[in-house]
């Protein structure tokens, strides 16, 4: 595929003039207090600035302003609900194109088992469309009801039910895609089995809108749950952990659906600051696991083979308590005090932020060394560990000692950053699980990632976007 190079800017007064009576009043935004939800990102750590936020009505509108963009070199910064937590979609001039308008559903096929929709819709959409079809689309994570779907794509992100159903990217079939040229790639095929060279959808999964914006997208579905069970464990340490990831995925194979760890500290928070949270346990434990089973046969006898299970890990010492729901307010309330962990830091003060990964055997390592290094670098540090430990994916959270000054804890993020990193890699996992590269990961990219990736990377991009126009600054950092 050859992208044209463009040889000269045509003035950008004049092409935002053609753009704004292409999209009309519904698709235009400049007034500055309402561009001001699209200039920030979800943690604050970024703040931007754009001439105007677009909003086309659908994808022969985008490409059309994609074009005008092109033609006069104005940067493009595709966004879609703005829940990202690495300021990817955060704009340093040029326009936004929000996916907001593109919101619909294109077809449900209950035989293929696939949806296609577009770029614009909420995911908690796409779960509830596939619902009343009797399917699942199984995506979740905390944003869901926010969060659209072309931006988890693009992002590939990540939830807690990887462990059973993988990323983002493991879960389309088919993609619909404006080229940094303003061509339409219509990717959207429902095929399982297509072997006629690149899969090229897998080119703008995960690219962060640097590649192409998509604008559409076949979605696989699956077989909708109709038996589930969960249980909240006490476990004396992350290995104990990871060796009852190992019972349980040996004794209920694919029914497992999500594996959680949090550590003590994350749970006295939720206990502390959020509503009806109470431990359920009578003593305090150092570690805390929620397991999630689910299956599409409703006489299967989850409960009764987690409790088989978890008596024999209570036997062995690999767990010292466990409570089993019996009934859904009971579950609901388990993956609240998993959920919540993020808003319960809120009040302890500065939070920095790692989202790592590294294989599944070395989570207790990482803990251990992490800890190690991060209490040492800062006397009185709070590590509040948790997260996907049946993917090997660890949010390393750090709140501020008590009393210290929140600003001057959050300055040194670029320090603990790069301490946690520095553990994870070395350990043979990634600085970024699923959260992206945006602004925040720039500099890690260039001290981790293999060069010869970063060439691949960019030779890719510079095919692709010769001029640059695409969500530049992000993922992609300069040689």
């Amino acid at each position: 595929m050859s992208t044209p190079v463009i040889a000269a800017a045509a003035p950008a007064a004049p092409a935002l003039e053609a753009i704004r009576e292409l999209v009309g009043p519904k698709g235009w935004i400049d007034d500055p207090v309402d561009l001001e939800p699209h200039l920030v990102e979800e943690r604050g750590r970024f703040r931007g600035r754009c001439l105007a936020v677009v909003r086309p009505a659908d994808t022969a509108e985008v490409a059309a302003v994609v074009r005008h963009c092109a033609a006069a070199l104005i940067p493009l910064v595709p966004q879609g609900g703005n829940t990202g937590l690495v300021g990817g979609g955060v704009p340093d001039g040029g326009i936004v194109l929000s996916t907001a308008r593109l919101n619909r559903i294109r077809a449900l096929d209950p035989a293929d088992r696939t949806i296609t929709v577009e770029a614009g819709m909420i995911l908690a959409d796409v779960q509830a469309a596939a619902e009343q079809a009797g399917l699942l689309f199984p995506l979740s994570l905390a944003a869901e009801g926010s969060c659209r779907i072309g931006g988890n794509l693009a992002t590939n992100a990540g939830g807690v039910t990887v462990v059973r159903y993988g990323n983002a990217r493991d879960l389309v079939l088919g993609l619909e895609v404006v080229l940094p040229d303003g061509r339409i790639w219509n990717g959207l095929r429902a095929l399982r089995k297509d072997n006629t060279g690149y899969d090229l959808k897998q080119l703008f999964l995960g690219s962060e809108g640097t590649l192409g914006i998509i604008t559409a997208a076949v979605l696989k579905l699956f077989p909708r749950p109709r038996a589930t069970a969960t249980a909240l464990v006490a476990v004396p340490s992350p290995a104990a952990a990871i060796a009852l990831l190992a019972r349980v995925q040996d004794r209920c194979g694919d029914v497992l659906t999500a594996f959680e760890l949090m550590g003590r500290l994350a749970v006295l928070f939720c206990c502390r600051h959020l509503a009806g949270i109470v431990d359920p346990f009578e003593a305090p434990h150092p570690w805390y696991v929620l397991i999630h089973l689910t299956s599409p046969r409703a006489g299967d006898p989850l409960t009764e083979t987690l409790e088989v299970v978890l008596g024999e890990a209570l036997e062995s010492d690999i767990v010292t308590d466990a409570v089993i729901a019996q009934n859904q307010g009971q579950a609901a309330a388990m993956w609240r005090l998993r959920e919540g962990i993020p808003e319960a830091q809120k009040p302890e003060g500065g939070s920095i932020k790692n989202d790592v990964s590294v294989p599944v055997s070395r989570v207790p390592e990482f803990l251990a060394l992490a800890t190690g290094a991060v209490e040492a670098a800062m006397p009185g540090i709070r590590v509040v560990a948790f997260g996907h430990v049946g993917d090997g994916n660890i949010h390393f959270n750090l709140s501020q000692p008590e009393a210290a000054d929140r600003d001057a804890f959050l300055a040194e993020w670029d320090r603990f950053d790069r301490l946690v990193a520095d553990v994870a890699t070395g350990l043979g996992g990634s600085f970024s699980a699923e959260h992206g590269i945006g602004r925040l990961k720039r500099a890690d990219m260039r001290r981790y990632k293999d060069p010869v990736a970063l060439d691949m990377m960019r030779a890719i991009k510079h095919t692709l976007d010769p001029v640059g126009i695409m969500n530049p600054g992000k993922v992609v950092v300069d040689a």
